[in-house]
C-alpha cells in the first residue's frame, strides 16, 4: 500500500494575499462514494500544513474549497461558490501539495512542492 501527505494553499489572486480562513475538506474515494478524510481552515499565510493524517493511502482523493464563503466575507461577488480539485494520490511516501490561485471570476491550480 502506498502512502502519502497532502497540504494545501490558497492565494487571492485578485489582492495578491494569502485567502485565510477558507474552509477545506479533504476527500477520498470509495466506489461510487466521496467519503470525508479531513476538514481544515486556511491559516493567515493562506495555508493548511495538517491536513489530515500524516499519511494516507494511495488512491482517488478531491479538495472542496469554499470559496464563496471567502467572497461572500470579503463583500465580494464570485462565480464560484466552491472549487473541487480532484486527484490522484499514487507514488509511496511523496508530498501532495495542491495549491489554489483564486480569484473572484477564475481558478487555477498546479502541484506544488
Amino acid at each position: 500500500m502506498t502512502v502519502s501527505q497532502v497540504t494545501t494553499h490558497i492565494l487571492d489572486t485578485g489582492s495578491g494575499r494569502p485567502a485565510a480562513g477558507v474552509a477545506v475538506v479533504l476527500y477520498v474515494r470509495e466506489g461510487d462514494d466521496w467519503t470525508l478524510v479531513a476538514k481544515g481552515e486556511t491559516d493567515a499565510d493562506g495555508r493548511i500544513k495538517t491536513l489530515g493524517p500524516e499519511r494516507i493511502p494511495g488512491g482517488a482523493y478531491r479538495l472542496n474549497f469554499a470559496t464563496g464563503a471567502y467572497y461572500e466575507g470579503l463583500g465580494t461577488e464570485t462565480f464560484f461558490p466552491e472549487v473541487d480539485l480532484n486527484f490522484t494520490v499514487s507514488d509511496a511516501g511523496e508530498h501532495y501539495h495542491v495549491p489554489l490561485l483564486l480569484s473572484p471570476f477564475a481558478f487555477s491550480t498546479y502541484r506544488g512542492s
